[in-house]
């Protein structure tokens, strides 16, 4: 074999390792760098520090939504940027003016309770932001919740949950911003 062959052999057997050295590079790196969430969207399992579940960039309660939506569509509604009130810290948008006055009259009974926060990590101690896509109606009441298991877990039998999230609301909303 010629030298140059010889050569280009090497070459070609040299590069062909290159894709795999790579590959194990990757998987290394992803090993001991896992990914971050960017700016704006934590982690589901995330503690929070507002008294109001918000989105911490446009102030917006439950995302916008139109939390009368919930009790009169049967559904998540976004409200409009016209129907907006404030209320306890946080800005809520209605989809329409009637749906707007009865919670401005009445945000103990329409707004999530529990500030929005998951009612089945509240009973286990811990403050998780719920969802406004993860949601319940249980005794004339709205509930968020942070994933589809623990609302399925609080539907099944919300009593016990209820009670335990209603004891340790109280000290878990204490140590919330204000």
């Amino acid at each position: 074999m010629t030298p140059e062959r010889q050569e280009a052999n090497g070459i070609a057997a040299r590069s062909h390792f290159r894709p795999q050295i790579a590959l194990i590079g990757f998987a290394l790196m992803a090993v001991l760098c896992p990914p971050v969430a960017p700016p704006g969207l934590a982690p589901v399992f995330a503690a929070t520090t507002e008294r109001v579940v918000t989105n911490r960039y446009s102030g917006l309660a439950i995302e916008g939504f139109d939390p009368l939506a919930y009790f009169v569509d049967h559904r998540p509604e976004l409200g409009l940027p016209e129907f907006e009130a404030a209320q306890g810290g946080a800005v809520w948008r209605f989809r329409n003016e009637g749906n707007r006055a009865s919670f401005v009259a009445h945000p103990d009974v329409y707004g999530p309770q529990f500030g929005g926060y998951d009612p089945v990590d509240l009973a286990r101690g811990v403050t998780v932001a719920g969802s406004p896509m993860f949601w319940l109606i249980a005794g004339d009441r709205l509930y968020l919740f942070g994933r589809e298991e623990t609302r399925d877990a609080f539907a099944a039998n919300p009593a016990p949950y209820a009670k335990e999230a209603k004891a340790r609301w109280p000290s878990l909303e204490d140590q919330l911003a204000q």
